[in-house]
């Protein structure tokens, strides 16, 4: 079992898109597994249409952006599911949901990719990207994680996006911070949330 950061884009009813990011559970090199959680636009999307589309970038605005209210990001129609591709990806994969796994929290849906495209070369994260997919995660679950965790993490990552940075990482890790901030304001500052 391997987790990817992808963006998963899902539909509504009334065809709207609906940008996140998530952790894919691969099983194997061809079964794709989303656990997205209760309640969610992304779970609900799935129940309803059960197909998807991963999208792998290299532009970490996204992933950031999810996270911030900034969701109104570029996509062009997929080639074979009723869904949405993000403009500029790498690669993407459509999916169909095969199986669902209940459970109260965080139900697993099991898919099955089929197809896939390859839209450009990918090069590789660099430490800034990373840092800003991991800054990401922890503003996920600002309501969940100590203080303390949150602080101390978000300063060590601080220094690969000071060192490695180009401005769209730079960008990413602003909103970013800004979230955690405003989360602290909001929050009294301290503790656990």
């Amino acid at each position: 079992m391997m987790i990817i950061e992808s963006i998963i884009t899902t539909l509504s009813p009334e065809e709207r898109v609906h940008v996140a990011p998530m952790g894919v559970i691969w099983r194997d090199a061809g079964t794709p597994v989303l656990a997205p959680f209760r309640p969610s636009t992304t779970l609900d999307n799935l129940l309803h249409l059960r197909q998807a589309v991963i999208n792998h970038t290299d532009d970490v605005r996204v992933f950031a952006g999810c996270l911030t209210g900034r969701r109104d990001w570029p996509v062009g129609t997929a080639d074979t599911v009723q869904g949405r591709v993000l403009e500029g990806v790498h690669f993407h994969q459509e999916i169909e949901v095969a199986e669902i796994e209940e459970d109260e929290v965080r139900p697993r849906f099991v898919c099955r990719v089929v197809h896939e495209r390859v839209h450009g070369p990918f090069r590789g994260f660099n430490r800034a990207q990373a840092a800003v997919i991991e800054a990401a995660i922890l503003v996920s679950r600002l309501h969940m994680l100590p203080w303390e965790k949150i602080e101390r993490e978000m300063a060590y990552l601080d220094i690969a996006v000071g060192k490695t940075a180009g401005p769209r990482e730079r960008e990413a890790w602003s909103w970013l911070t800004e979230r955690v901030a405003e989360f602290r304001r909001g929050s009294g500052g301290g503790g656990e949330t």
